[in-house]
């Protein structure tokens, strides 16, 4: 007997094929082609409704809020079912105790809280018995993050790793990949990862070589020097002989945009030279990360704190303000990407609240102040803990950009809270990659779009046993009613719940239902190569 039959269901099995109409079966955890005559303890009518293999976020930071209710509705409610996580040079683990108040600091733009276990994930071994234990409705695999790895060996020391300090990052990230970590990935327009030489990447690459391991990287630069940081990216594929996945790829500021041109071509040829290349996307025109990205990054070397007390300074607030306004400056300026302060919009900012849901010209006016004297205030009112969304691309670039057959979706979401103000993207990426790309814009059928979601980012990512609705394959579904789908997140009301996704399940079990949680934690932590 079945534990599930669902009927009548318009299939879109991951593959980029046409849909067809048919029964698909689940018994202990995998699916079951073979339904003729079978009867199940549960079924289910679709009555023509999609069934899809469940969503797989390609670029998630959901490690930083592991097992929480928040993490449940960011991601459950949209149909995600597999998250890979650790991205962006930032992940939940290694740590080691006298370090831990610095690598806190650096993870505290996607969390409120810390486990009490953290002070024992010195391994990432150690990690994922604390991560095995929590109640999962999505699985997750999980990358080793550079400046979390930085951190750990040489705190936020602003200079190349010495031959001593980098072989015992390489040890701790042999650990983790003998463990089951993914890979490993770096975000270097943020400190530290930023202070590292590319050699270091490549050296700290090599390691992860002979695991089959993926590089994931948030380049040096997304705007003005965008082609260059895709060079960089691919060629620590090549020294180093592991695939590359070019975290979030887009033209950041209005004279990049079109760049992609040459981006995608660099990507097609990498593929053509060997190096197995692709990048993730996430469907919208604004990116998003702490309103710290506006400020050069050397500034941050001692932590916010520190910055903080810089920022008092009238004389350093003339001489940052020169350097912001300066493109020739040598960093990747999210103040000029976004046109000035009328394209940067304030989503967190805990101590004045009255600057959250505006952009930084509005707020100004609303105290009364010049634009860049309401953001130094914010910075130091907030100790440099605030949270910005930015103006900085276009619908064009976007849309050539996830036609190319090696882009997949990832939202890149940063999950704090719930209850706090963000980007929608953390919310409804993937219901939104269906509703923009296909509905609205056309260039995607919903067959490419899933496929972009589920099988092809399997391949890619190496995720065995997802990303298709075949025989034997674990049993991750979304049921969803395409004529309903509406992702209802926004910049104002940024964490929405999807209308339309009727019933996910996740390795055989029913984890959400009619907007409702079941209690049903059937999500596991995925090791590579197991």
């Amino acid at each position: 007997m079945l534990d599930i039959l669902i009927k009548n269901a318009n299939i879109i099995d991951g593959s980029g094929k046409p849909a067809y109409r048919g029964n698909v079966g689940v018994k202990d955890g995998k699916l079951v082609l073979d339904t003729e005559g079978a009867e199940a303890a549960k079924t289910i009518d679709a009555a023509g409704r999609c069934l899809a293999p469940g969503f797989i976020d390609a670029h998630s930071h959901g490690d930083m809020i592991l097992g929480s209710e928040d993490a449940h509705l960011f991601k459950t409610t949209q149909g995600v079912t597999t998250e890979i996580v650790g991205q962006c040079g930032l992940s939940m683990a290694p740590v080691v105790p006298e370090n831990m108040q610095a690598t806190q600091n650096m993870l505290s733009m996607g969390t409120t809280w810390f486990p009490d276990d953290m002070k024992n994930w010195n391994s990432f071994s150690r990690y994922l018995e604390y991560a095995d234990k929590q109640p999962l409705t999505a699985n997750a695999k999980m990358y080793i993050g550079h400046s979390t790895l930085r951190i750990s060996v040489m705190g936020m020391a602003n200079r190349p790793a010495t031959d001593k300090e980098l072989d015992t990052m390489k040890g701790v990230l042999r650990e983790a990949m003998e463990s089951g970590a993914a890979g490993f990935s770096t975000g270097l327009i943020y400190t530290p990862s930023c202070y590292a030489e590319e050699k270091e990447i490549i050296e700290l690459a090599k390691v992860i070589a002979p695991f089959n391991g993926i590089y994931a990287s948030h380049m040096r630069d997304e705007a003005n020097f965008v082609v260059d940081a895709v060079k960089e990216t691919i060629n620590v594929g090549r020294q180093a002989g592991v695939r590359v996945d070019i975290s979030h790829h887009k033209m950041l500021g209005k004279p990049n945009w079109g760049k992609q041109k040459q981006t995608l071509a660099l990507i097609h040829q990498a593929n053509d030279e060997g190096i197995r290349t692709i990048c993730d996307q996430y469907p919208y025109t604004r990116n998003m990360t702490t309103l710290n990205a506006c400020m050069p990054p050397w500034y941050f070397e001692n932590g916010f704190a520190s910055m903080t007390d810089k920022l008092r300074d009238p004389a350093f607030r003339e001489k940052l303000r020169q350097e912001m306004e300066d493109p020739a400056t040598p960093y990747d300026n999210y103040y000029l990407n976004a046109g000035g302060w009328s394209g940067v919009y304030v989503y967190s900012a805990a101590k004045t609240p009255e600057a959250e849901g505006r952009f930084i010209t509005e707020y100004a006016e609303l105290i009364g102040k010049d634009p860049w004297t309401a953001f130094f205030d914010l910075c130091v009112e907030n100790n440099c803990s605030t949270g910005g969304v930015y103006c900085s691309m276009c619908d064009e670039d976007v849309c050539e950009i996830i036609r190319d057959p090696y882009c997949i979706v990832g939202s890149d979401g940063l999950t704090r809270s719930w209850k706090e103000k963000g980007h929608p993207r953390a919310s409804a990426t993937f219901p939104h990659a269906i509703t923009y790309f296909v509905k609205e814009k056309g260039i995607l059928t919903l067959e490419q779009a899933v496929n972009k979601m589920t099988g092809l980012t399997a391949e890619y990512l190496l995720i065995k046993n997802k990303g298709f609705i075949r025989d034997g394959y674990d049993a991750d579904l979304v049921l969803f009613d395409y004529d309903r789908l509406q992702d209802t997140a926004t910049y104002i009301n940024s964490n929405s719940i999807t209308k339309g996704i009727d019933c996910v399940i996740v390795n055989g079990a029913i984890v959400y239902a009619d907007k409702q949680f079941t209690g049903e934690y059937s999500g596991r932590m995925i090791r590579h190569n197991a």
